[in-house]
């Protein structure tokens, strides 16, 4: 009977083992909670996972107790609610091993009640759950993970750190021992090489023979594992990758090897097998680290997240999890701290560093009442946060989901790439045939060298690093220079766009408040601006940004039962109803359309001309553009005479105004029908159903804004020159996969037949496939190198005023 369980492969002991039943058949387990495990997952009908997974899962136990993660305050630190029914965790996972672990997860997780969707990470070992939080809690959907043998972890900074740190340790001690391996193997081949022209003793030359395989062993056995289990998972899961040829390449050699070796005839590859699989390693080191500094970017999010904050209560501060806040606290953040919620600044006016979030490096100014981010740090202090979100709310959480999300998708190249590469290997597999076939007709002592050459010259690890690599290094470069990635797909769309269609208000231009313009017909002008921004310190609304501007350096009253109510907001002082937005919302009277109105019980107070600025930037992003043959074009609900001057200001020849939804997408409808590659720009919250009608969608969005964007690149500051760094970035991604692509082509059509001939001994054969690799990973380091550093100058359009329901 076995001695080893079936779920974990832990030792049973001595007596009658447990047995856990599955299917018509049963296996011995160690445990209750592994029979337990067993029986859940036949239950489950996912039984295959036994027969896919590389290694023995986790052991388990019985299911622990997750209660404490649906308490509210813990549940906000790491649930976001999407909508009633739908919130989203994401949660790091311990003992997660392969894809094989990766299949069984999302299947489990997707057979429970209430769960909408399960996304597996293996490689970042992190499960995405989106569930309906009224028919399931994550306590229990946490608590099938365990009963699984996968222990949950919160997603922390430090629990992400050592879980890289974990990974790249196990890489290198596997390169170490293959390392080390190499170069023993080596010694003695010399001496066998050496011995073969001037002769050598036949006991020394058995002795070289031996003690190179015992130096080999080790490398293939420990340090060669990964390949094998990878093969064999591909075996199982019937689909062919770079694996199976190596693992056939080493398994082939090292078995001659020995072979020759017991035998005492025929020729040893201890040294070409033992430096194939540092050569491999090394590669895949490179690989690795690689892929890690890529992915810094989401990890530094995560730790820009601090764990604890001061709370002010009646002047004292405490120290409490960042958890246990509430919105409408009070917490207390001193100079060079991070800001740990998103709020709204108490106190005077700071500079805040918001360089990780947004790319921009120049610190920015906060004025009492402005909203400041998590994550930010604040160069002044010590400053009051009043809390509005925490946790998974936050536009720092939010961020982070979007380039995680970005980095584990699979685009349209990278799929097609994995096709390429499963193609590809079944020739290869061919090919080696034949090679032996054919030598073994004309020579049959080189037929196994020759084959082997052909196996190892040709291994496609190349083929299938061309795209991941470059994709994975375009995400991390544009995420630090202020540019999101939501959808793998939308980089590749972007570098094939010949025409970006723009959004006028609130993307290429913004409102301004024109005080010399400005009414004050009660009270002082001062007393005005700061009601009227604090009315609008909430928002997100472009006019109430231009108010808050316009205030700068004021002093702002607190507003008490603050709400916005359709062509306005309301809100109390002093005992007074104040009213801000149109005259027919504000006075009950008709709307002249150019201006806001701030009114009370008796009447106006004061009146607020608006008018229209491009944005900063604009004018040198929409050059460049056209500069590099785009064409571009406004199309905007607003009426033709303001369309018309932002476009002659910036040197735009196409436009349309008074376009609704439905005539914005009907337009991109038909430019694409005409056969142009279209990008949408907008400002991601109110042009979300029209961004979704252009090849690919860019979303402009700062604060509360990001989180609602539903775009494929989303820029995080209000520059637009960040649109044309985009650009130019994912065509260099193109560029590096066509050129990883044809390099690897080239070398493929040039090696193979000098291996089938052959001129290439396996030695050779391993150098050179390993430095195909190694060449194609060095390529995408030039991804993001050039970056054009000219300034973009801010230019004013004058326009007519605008309403607060301008249109978009």
């Amino acid at each position: 009977m076995a001695d080893r369980c079936f779920h974990c492969g832990e030792a049973i002991g001595d007596g009658a083992p447990l047995l856990a039943s599955i299917g018509t058949d049963t296996k011995p387990v160690c445990c209750i909670g592994c029979r337990a495990a067993v029986e859940w997952i036949d239950g489950l009908g996912l039984a295959d996972y036994y027969r896919l997974r590389e290694g023995v899962g986790e052991r388990a136990t019985p299911a622990d107790d997750f209660a404490e993660w649906d308490r509210p305050r813990l549940a906000r630190r790491h649930v976001r609610d999407i909508v009633a029914d739908r919130a989203e965790a994401t949660v790091l996972v311990e003992g997660m091993r392969c894809s094989a672990c990766a299949w069984l997860i999302e299947r489990a997780l997707a057979g429970r009640d209430g769960v909408l969707e399960a996304t597996v990470s293996p490689l970042v070992q992190r499960v995405r759950i989106v569930f309906d939080p009224r028919r399931a809690r994550l306590s229990m959907l946490l608590a099938s993970l365990a009963r699984l043998g996968y222990r949950p972890h919160p997603l922390e900074g430090d629990r992400v750190d050592a879980l890289r740190t974990a990974e790249r340790r196990a890489a290198m001690k596997r390169l170490v021992v293959a390392g080390f391996g190499a170069m023993q193997a080596m010694m003695y081949a010399v001496a066998l090489y050496a011995g073969a022209f001037d002769g050598i003793d036949s006991t020394v030359h058995a002795f070289m023979r031996w003690m190179g395989m015992l130096v080999a062993t080790p490398v293939v056995l420990y340090a060669a594992r990964p390949f094998f289990a990878g093969a064999l998972r591909e075996w199982r899961a019937r689909r062919l990758s770079m694996d199976t040829p190596v693992a056939l390449a080493i398994g082939a050699i090292y078995a001659g090897s020995v072979a020759a070796a017991v035998l005492g005839e025929g020729d040893v590859y201890f040294d070409s097998v033992s430096m194939f699989v540092f050569l491999l390693l090394l590669g895949r080191y490179v690989e690795l680290r690689a892929r890690q500094r890529a992915g810094e970017v989401a990890d530094a999010l995560v730790r820009l997240q601090p764990a604890t904050a001061e709370r002010s209560v009646d002047g004292t501060c405490e120290t409490v999890g960042v958890h246990e806040l509430e919105p409408g606290e009070i917490v207390r953040v001193g100079a060079g701290a991070t800001i740990p919620v998103d709020g709204v600044l108490r106190t005077a006016r700071c500079r805040v560093d918001e360089s990780l979030l947004t790319g921009e490096s120049a610190a920015c100014v906060r004025e009492t009442g402005d909203e400041v981010v998590a994550g930010s740090v604040a160069l002044d202090g010590p400053v009051d946060v009043e809390v509005r979100r925490v946790g998974p709310d936050t536009v720092l959480s939010t961020l982070a989901r979007m380039v995680e999300r970005a980095a584990a998708a699979r685009p349209r190249v990278a799929r097609l790439a994995d096709a390429a590469a499963a193609r590809f290997v079944v020739r290869v597999l061919a090919a080696t045939g034949l090679v032996a076939l054919a030598w073994m007709i004309f020579d049959p002592a080189r037929a196994f060298a020759s084959a082997i050459a052909v196996l190892v010259i040709s291994c496609p690890c190349a083929f299938a690093l061309a795209a991941p690599s470059a994709l994975t290094r375009a995400v991390g470069v544009l995420a630090g220079r202020g540019v999101m990635v939501v959808d793998a797909d939308a980089l590749e769309a972007l570098a094939r766009v010949d025409r970006i269609v723009f959004d006028k208000t609130g993307t290429l231009t913004e409102p301004a408040i024109d005080i010399a313009r400005m009414r004050v017909t009660r009270g002082s002008r001062e007393a005005a601006l700061a009601a009227a921004a604090a009315l609008e310190q909430a928002s997100t609304h472009p006019l109430a940004r231009a108010l808050r501007d316009a205030a700068h350096g004021i002093t702002r009253p607190a507003i008490a039962d603050v709400r916005e109510a359709g062509g306005g907001v309301l809100g109390r002082l002093d005992g007074r109803s104040l009213r801000l937005g149109r005259a027919d919302f504000a006075l009950a009277a008709g709307d002249d359309g150019d201006a806001l109105v701030l009114a009370d019980d008796d009447g106006e107070i004061a009146r607020f001309p608006v008018t229209e600025r491009v944005r900063a930037g604009a004018h040198a992003a929409i050059d460049a553009l056209r500069a590099a043959g785009i064409a571009c074009e406004i199309v905007s609900g607003d009426h033709a005479g303001r369309v018309r001057q932002v476009a002659a200001a910036l040197g735009v020849a196409e436009w349309r105004a008074r376009a609704t939804p439905a005539d914005k997408l009907a337009h991109l409808a038909w430019l694409r029908a005409r056969g142009e590659a279209v990008a949408a720009v907008g400002d991601g919250v109110n042009d979300g159903p029209v961004l979704g009608g252009a090849d690919v969608a860019v979303a402009l969005g700062d604060g509360a804004a990001l989180a609602q964007a539903a775009s494929g690149l989303v820029l995080t500051g209000t520059d637009l020159g960040s649109l044309v760094e985009a650009r130019e970035v994912a065509r260099g991604m193109l560029a590096v996969i066509r050129r990883n692509l044809r390099w690897t082509l080239a070398y493929n059509l040039l090696a193979i037949p000098l291996a089938a001939l052959g001129f290439v001994p396996p030695w050779l054969a391993a150098i050179g496939m390993s430095a195909s690799s190694l060449i194609v990973v060095a390529n995408t380091f030039a991804i993001g190198r050039a970056r054009g550093e000219a300034g973009r100058p801010c230019i004013a359009a004058s326009a007519p005023p605008l309403s607060r329901t301008q249109p978009a």
